[in-house]
């Protein structure tokens, strides 16, 4: 598993209306990759003079970032053609549950499942087989008049408090790409709210939801893949619309500087 890997699924992905073939093991694999791409920045990290402006460990940081918003793209893409094909496959019309991770086929299962259900519920009720759902009137009342008796016999203090909801939590992106997804990326909110205020460097967004920046190229950097998917050459004098996630770090490295 590499980032080579993880585009070519996402461009194939994106380039048909059908699940492409995954093995089971795919997001168990991206977190394999992750995990090693940390432990990799942290040794890089603890042996350079000073980690903020180490040029391993910010090739590192961009690689994880990078990787963590493709494999959430090739998950959001996915999870919409699964509800496709539990729909069809629920409702008799077809479908297939082929080359899906592990993770996946227990969503689609269960999609199926309760779909097939709700159905069978509605078909019966309109034939006249089962009555409708009780109002939320009924309900409420039914509630109150079964709660009353507590209030009347017993205190606050002899009540015993509900039970927790339960730890069990399903399989999701997030899971796969480990605390880097969320607390790395508190750190751009922050100096976007930072900038916004104090007027600095003009932030703009695409219509695909991605934060992008203008900014000059000062150093040769040569190309790079944007968390945009996009491909960019960057060479000195360079004026560029880059994505933020792409743009920070070469201002922080000192190979580009924002353009007011």
């Amino acid at each position: 598993m590499d980032l080579s890997e993880l585009h070519r699924v996402q461009r194939q992905e994106r380039a048909t209306d059908s699940l492409q073939e995954l093995r089971e093991s795919f997001y168990a694999d991206v977190a394999a990759y992750l995990e090693s791409l940390r432990e990799k920045r942290a040794d890089a990290a603890a042996e350079a003079v000073d980690p903020f402006r180490s040029d391993r460990v910010s090739e590192l940081t961009r690689e994880i970032e990078t990787a963590e918003h493709v494999v959430e793209a090739i998950y959001q893409r996915r999870i919409g053609k699964l509800v496709d094909e539990a729909t069809l496959t629920a409702t008799g019309n077809g479908g297939g549950a082929d080359g899906l991770t592990a993770e996946e086929r227990d969503l689609y299962e269960d999609l199926v499942d309760r779909i097939q259900e709700n159905q069978q519920t509605v078909l019966e009720t309109v034939a006249g087989d089962r009555s409708p759902a009780a109002t939320p009137t009924d309900s409420t009342d039914t509630d109150t008049s079964e709660t009353e008796p507590d209030t009347e016999t017993g205190s606050d203090s002899e009540r015993v408090p509900p039970d927790p909801p339960s730890g069990d939590i399903e399989t999701s992106p997030a899971a796969v790409m480990g605390p880097d997804s969320n607390s790395e990326s508190d750190g751009p909110e922050d100096e976007g709210a930072e900038d916004a205020a104090g007027g600095e460097a003009e932030t703009t967004s695409d219509g695909d939801g991605v934060e992008r920046r203008t900014v000059r190229v000062t150093s040769e950097v040569g190309e790079i893949f944007g968390v945009d998917a996009e491909d960019y050459e960057l060479h000195p004098s360079d004026v560029v619309d880059l994505p933020r996630e792409n743009a920070d770090p070469l201002v922080e490295r000192d190979a580009a500087e924002r353009v007011e």
